[in-house]
Parts: C-alpha cells; structure tokens; sequence
C-alpha cells in the first residue's frame, strides 16, 4: 500500500466520504477499484479471494462480507484540477453492523451510496439512506453492476424515487448494458466516455449525432438544478448558454445542500466506470470546510464551532479497533490543532489524557504524524480506557459534542467459558469488545449468575463469539435466544412517595420524594422537575434523577422500562442528614413503587422483512410468516421472482433463514431490519 500520505494541505482540496450500501451491492469490491485507480495499492484485491484490502480480517476474509468499518486514505487528481486528498471508509452492508454505518455517517461529511443495478433499492439500502440523511451528509449514488443480466438504470433510479423519497440526478447514461457495457455519456460536459475491457477509459466529446439523441437529458438535468439554484435559474431563464462550469458549480451547491443526489453508473469489478466516480466525488461532495458548524456544550453554554484549525480543540472519538500492538482510537476532529504530547480533556472518563501516539491508518496498517488539523480523521494509539463517542477538547476549555446513538440490542445468547482457567480471559474479552462496539452489551442474568451478552442479531453476536474464540483462545459455549423485551407503564399514577429515613444517632441518612408517572407513547424517557420554593436543592433534584434512571433498568417485570414521564412534585431534607446518595435510593424506591401500581405492559421488538422468493414458493412463504404472527405488507412481482414485504415479532423468528432454506430449496434470501416495539402478544417462555 503506498504510504505517501497526508501531503494536501489545504483543507478545501479534503474529501471524508464513506462507501455505503446494502450487503453484496459490491462496496468494498468499489472501495478497492478507488484505491488502484489512485494508485494507493498496486495490486487489486477480490472479495471472494479473501484478500481485499479493506475487509482485512481474518474473519471478514473467511465470510467475504465487511463486519468493521476501515479506513484508507489515497489521493486523485482530476483533470485540469489540483491533487485531492480523500480519506474513505468502508462500511458494512449486514444490519447486525449498523452501528458501523452510524458511526462512520456520523463523522463524515458525504457518502457514496451504492446500488445495485440488478436488484435495485434494497432493504438496508434504505436503512444507510435514512441514516446518512438523519446526519445530514450530502450523497452520490453509484448503480454498480451495470454490466450483468437483467441491470437496469432506470429502475434504481425509480426506486431511489419511491423507497428512498430521493431526488436523483443522473449526471450521465451508461452506454450500452449487461456484456455490452461500453461506456458513459457525460451530461455534465457533454463528452462521452468509451470503456474496454480492461477499464481503461478515452473520453471525447459529443458527436452532432450524439448531441441531437442527449442534448434533452442534459436540458431536463438543467431544468432540475435550476429548480434549487438561483444562479443557473438565472441563466436559464435569460437563455444563456449552460456551460460545463456553470453546470458543475451549481449541481455542487444544489448537492451539498442536500436538494438531489447525482448518480453515476458503472461495473467496479471491471474497472468501468470508477475514474468518472473519483472525478464526482472531488466536484460534488463537500470539504470539510463546506459542512456547516458543529454545536458543542460548554460550562459557558452551547459553542458554536467552524473547521479552524486555530479554533478551540474539539473532536470525537467515534470507533475504538484493537490490534497486535494495542488499541487504536479514532478521531474526527472538528475545530482545533491535536499534536503528540498534547493533554487533552476526554469527556467519558472524565479526565485528562495524554496524546502519546498519532497515525493515519490505512486498514490494518498506520503511519505516525505529529499533528492533526480539523477536518482530518487520525488515530490516537494506546490509550487502553477510550470510551466510543466521548468527546475530545482542551484541558482549560471543555467542550462536548453529541454523542453518537446505538440502536437498543434485540438479542441475547447466554454464554459460558468451557474451562474455569479461560473466566478471566472470557472476562477481558468481553470487555474488549463491548467497549470497540456499542451496540454489544455485556451483562449477568439475576437468577442463575450467567454471563449475558446482547446484540443486534444472530450474525453479530456469531461475530463476537468467533472472535472470542479466535482473538481471545477462549472456548465459549452458547445458550439459547433471548429476545430483549421491553416493559412500560400501563396508566398514570401520581402522589407516589419514596422515603430513605435511617437516623438512629450519629450520621443519618434522610430523603423524600414525591412523583407522578405518566405513560409516554415514544418509549423515551422525561424527567420534568415541578418542585417550587426550593423544597429539593438542585443538586438533590440532579441526584433524585440520576436514582430514577437507575431504577428504568429493571421493571416489575424484570425488563428494562422505556415509554415513561417522571415529574417530582414534592420532597423533603434534613439539615444534616440528607446527602444525593439517599435522594437517589428514595427516587429508585419511589418508581419502582408507581411501576408496581400502575402495571406494565411488555413490550417486543418487532423486524421488517423483505424476502426475495422465486414465484413458485411465494405461498409457502407467506403461510410460513403467518404461522410466526408476522403481518404481510405488500407482494411485488418481479417476473420470476418475488419480494415479499413483512413484519413480524422478532421472538417468532428464531431459526427462520434455516427453514426458509428448507420452504425453498435454498433459493430465497431474506434481510431483516429491526423495526420497533410493539405491544407483545404473547408471554416470552421462561428461560
């Protein structure tokens, strides 16, 4: 891997973007395509062979999808322009990792999102959508794939209209399709591009032929830009002439304010279509210095903070990778200068710590620099007790920004270590991967003392074994599924006291509070301080709802609580004897009293389904799902096959892909996304 990195220095000439997509639309096989063209690799490397440069464990080379989001930073100059430097991440396609996907959206400032040109909009190609949205992160699509049977340009772009609720923008049309894919008709600059077998790629400009059959598409471009450009509405309405500059500037603008997303087409397995990608991502995604200003929370109050390399320090820690020679921390940098032998403030510890170790990573591997700039993306190496999504900021000006959000763990296995020396070693590794992974928790079942541990699905809890097995020589063995229920209270209560009153001589410990509880439909949680004259102090207000969110861990029912508002309405102190230590235990007392009056109702997760059946196998399939209380949302024909559209309760589901197998004759797939939670139909089985 070329290891000339870093050499732009001027941040508008930077490009942050991840690859997105759903599993198998071909994003790491593009990832590498990018990486070759650039000349950061001089070899490419296939999925399917294991020896792709992104997807470099052990793991991930053994089951040909990406489980962790890597990191490689290259360089591309189009032409007529100067060199840019563009640092990718590859993200996961597989649901179970979408806490990879969120992480990654959340530090970086566009994205590639790719489809594929045979099937279409996918299920998680909606899921990667919605989030990079959420996040605002201005978007290209890349139709990958275009060289195969039965690809189609102008179905992914009707799907990105009726899935996605997006504005695409087709910048250009493949030339030819399936074995005939030839080239790319530039709208844009009114050129075309011709592709031979190898990739390589000659472009010329249009014919008069050429200009008769495409000069409509590039009018209808234009007339879509101008839509949300006031300068080329400008222009067009004086009937001016819409060159290649004008064009170009104002679908960056248009893009970056996240109005449309251009789309492109190509095959990155063979090298079609990947130069014209690289020349996109430089014209239309932003520089740091094009994403707007991030907020951070101050003693003073919220800061407002631009990409200034003289501003304050302030960054995020979003990812946390542990290699052969320790822990690797992952930094965004948003404003500020981050140097080797800086002490920094870490938000999720609380504390200051020491920068000892700085590197740019290119997937397994690093280069160590001794500066960082805002708007870049490093590493901090060997700090042991990082905490994911904590903030970074000076010792003397402490600034936090939003964290970043997991999505709540729907499943459980039950683990236990085959030999009593592999406990601590069982205990480390556990503790390893919950603190790289977020969504994984770690936990002990009240009742029989087991190790717990929960996560987004089947496949990433196999993932988390595997590792332990491999990673940490640990000889785990599994217990069956739980599902990860939820319980919220049925009605309101109020007036409901909670008292810790131990004043026996000596130094005493008294607290009264008095709360109403109120059902929320949200499944979020308020706490809403209604006291007045000061008869709970503030701190003892602050600690009463820390005490509150202590008791939400476990309900009546032995689930964790969601869907609730907490007011405190009353309370009382002892001039000696009240400490935040007994408001906390009398708020725990006091909801898990309301909790007991008001009742619960359980709560399960329920899963969107898409399956994709041949024609023939479409009513097993359905009766299948029906038997499992799922809810069938829609049947779409798509000649001889068939995507079935569903929802079902994710405690139904258990073994379900073995027996769709079995319905089929192994010709179904299904994706299955966490959906919500849902009112549970019936009592989970005791374990």
């Amino acid at each position: 891997m070329n290891t000339t990195l870093r050499s732009v220095s001027t941040p508008s000439r930077w490009r942050n973007l991840g690859i997105i997509a759903h599993v198998d639309a071909g994003k790491t096989t593009l990832t590498e395509r990018l990486l070759w063209k650039t000349g950061a690799i001089h070899r490419v490397g296939e999925v399917h062979d294991g020896a792709a440069t992104t997807d470099y464990t052990e793991i991930e080379q053994r089951r040909g999808i990406t489980i962790g989001a890597a990191a490689v930073q290259t360089f591309w100059t189009p032409q007529d322009q100067a060199e840019h430097r563009l640092t990718i991440i590859d993200t996961p396609g597989h649901i179970d990792f979408a806490i990879e996907v969120e992480r990654s959206l959340r530090v970086l400032d566009g994205a590639v999102a790719v489809f594929s040109a045979v099937d279409g909009v996918q299920p998680q190609s909606e899921t990667v959508w919605r989030q990079a949205r959420r996040h605002g992160v201005p978007l290209i699509a890349f139709v990958n794939k275009m060289d195969r049977v039965g690809a189609s340009f102008d179905l992914v772009l009707a799907q990105m209209r009726d899935k996605l609720d997006a504005m695409p923008w087709p910048i250009g049309w493949p030339l030819g399709a399936e074995s005939e894919l030839r080239g790319w008709v530039d709208l844009v600059d009114r050129s075309v591009v011709l592709w031979d077998d190898a990739g390589a790629s000659l472009r010329r400009a249009w014919s008069d032929e050429e200009d008769a059959e495409y000069a409509p598409l590039r009018n209808r471009l234009v007339e879509q830009i101008a839509d949300h450009d006031d300068e080329l509405a400008e222009a067009f309405l004086d009937a001016r002439a819409i060159d290649a500059a004008l064009l170009k500037a104002a679908l960056r603008r248009a893009t970056l304010k996240g109005a449309g997303t251009p789309v492109l087409a190509g095959s990155a397995f063979k090298n079609k279509g990947v130069e014209t990608l690289l020349d996109a991502i430089v014209d239309y995604l932003p520089s740091p210095l094009d994403r707007p200003a991030v907020q951070a929370e101050s003693d003073a109050g919220e800061v407002t903070l631009a990409a200034d390399a003289a501003g304050p320090l302030s960054g995020l820690l979003f990812k946390i990778v542990h290699q052969e020679h320790g822990a690797l921390s992952f930094i965004r940098l948003y404003s500020g200068t981050l140097r080797v032998g800086d002490t920094v403030w870490a938000s999720g510890r609380g504390r200051a710590q020491r920068v000892g170790r700085l590197q740019v990573v290119q997937a397994n591997r690093g280069q160590d620099v001794e500066v960082a700039y805002a708007g870049e993306i490093v590493a901090v190496a060997g700090w042991k007790d990082a905490v994911s999504g904590e903030s970074l900021s000076g010792v003397e000006r402490k600034l936090v920004l939003d964290s970043i959000q997991a999505q709540p763990a729907v499943l459980s296995w039950r683990l236990t270590a085959g030999k009593a020396s592999d406990l601590i070693r069982l205990g480390q590794g556990l503790a390893s991967l919950a603190q790289e992974d977020p969504s994984f928790r770690v936990g002990t079942d009240a009742e029989t003392g087991e190790t717990l541990v929960w996560g987004m699905g089947e496949l990433h809890l196999d993932v988390m074994v595997e590792r332990l097995r491999e990673e940490w020589s640990v000889e785990v063995r599994t217990g069956s599924p739980r599902v990860a229920y939820q319980e919220t209270p049925s009605k309101p209560v109020s007036g409901v006291e909670g008292k810790l009153s131990k004043q026996n001589g000596g130094s005493g410990q008294f607290a009264r509070v008095v709360i109403d509880v109120t059902p929320r439909s949200d499944g979020q949680f308020e706490f809403v301080d209604r006291t007045s004259g000061g008869v709970v102090p503030r701190n003892f207000v602050a600690a009463t709802e820390k005490g509150l969110r202590a008791a939400l861990a476990e309900g009546p029912r032995g689930y964790p609580v969601v869907g609730l508002s907490v007011s405190l309405v009353d309370g009382e102190t002892h001039a000696v004897d009240s400490s935040e230590l007994a408001f906390q235990r009398a708020a725990s007392d006091a909801l898990k009293t309301a909790l007991a009056l008001a009742g619960t109702t359980l709560l399960e997760p329920v899963m969107a389904l898409v399956v994709d059946t041949p024609a023939g196998n479409v009513g097993d399939v359905v009766g299948d799902l029906q038997r499992r209380s799922g809810r069938v949302l829609s049947i779409e024909d798509k000649g001889s096959r068939t995507d079935v559209t569903a929802r079902a309760p994710l405690a139904q589901l258990s073994g379900y892909t073995t027996t769709l197998r079995s319905l089929t004759q192994g010709r179904a797939s299904a994706s299955m996304v966490f959906d919500s939670y849902e009112e549970a139909r019936s009592a989970p089985k005791a374990a």
